[in-house]
């Protein structure tokens, strides 16, 4: 029998690219919503994905006319699971707006608005975009070369939050592409989405990574 791990989302469609992903990697991807009634005492880890951007009032920032409408609903239960699957250890793979999320439940600020959006905002799906440079956590499961990734956010980390550090970064604009918590066992979050890109070797060993952390557990 799979691993059951937690997959808050809004929708089943935006969840498939991630689901499928997640159990190519042997999990069993469990979908959780505020109204769902489902407890983190039933999964063994916790994917936070993509979607609208984080109210900037959780940052104390006021918003731009580029930033999305909030969805605080999702905010507040997600920043909440996010707080519960830390507190018991539980292993935590955070996706585009997932990684975003984590570093604001970390105190930490964002970019509302990239200055050179059209890089980083391209629809290309599993296509390259541009190259990372893996560090800490991120070069031992990706290696230390620049690895090739897709591209679809306008915003970014801006001051990382307390207890976070710097995994990846983009080499011509110094975007932060990834973030780890080496206070868990296994928090790691990325900007990009490496759920469109399992057929690339290097991508798939991100989700095999974090299954090997769940089935430890």
């Amino acid at each position: 029998m799979n691993v059951r791990i937690a997959l808050p989302t809004p929708s089943d469609t935006r969840a498939e690219p991630y689901r499928k992903a997640l159990e190519q990697a042997g999990l069993e991807p469990i979908a959780f919503g505020p109204d769902s009634g489902k407890s983190l005492d039933t999964v063994a880890g916790l994917v936070l994905i993509g979607g609208t951007d984080v109210d900037p009032a959780l940052y104390r920032a006021a918003p731009l006319p580029e930033t999305d409408v909030p969805d605080r609903q999702r905010d507040d239960y997600e920043s909440a699971l996010l707080r519960a699957a830390l507190a018991r250890n539980l292993p935590v793979l955070a996706i585009c707006r997932g990684q975003q999320l984590f570093n604001v439940v970390c105190g930490g600020t964002l970019i509302q608005h990239l200055p050179n959006t059209h890089k980083h905002r391209l629809p290309t799906g599993g296509g390259r975009v541009h190259d990372v440079i893996p560090e800490d956590k991120l070069a031992e499961i990706f290696g230390k070369t620049n690895l090739p990734v897709n591209s679809r956010h306008h915003q970014a980390v801006d001051r990382v939050g307390e207890g976070l550090t710097v995994a990846a970064r983009d080499p011509e604009d110094g975007v932060i592409e990834a973030l780890v918590f080496p206070a868990a066992r296994y928090a790691v979050c990325v900007q990009w989405h490496p759920e469109d890109m399992v057929d690339d070797e290097r991508q798939a060993r991100l989700f095999r990574s974090f299954a090997a952390a769940v089935s430890l557990r």
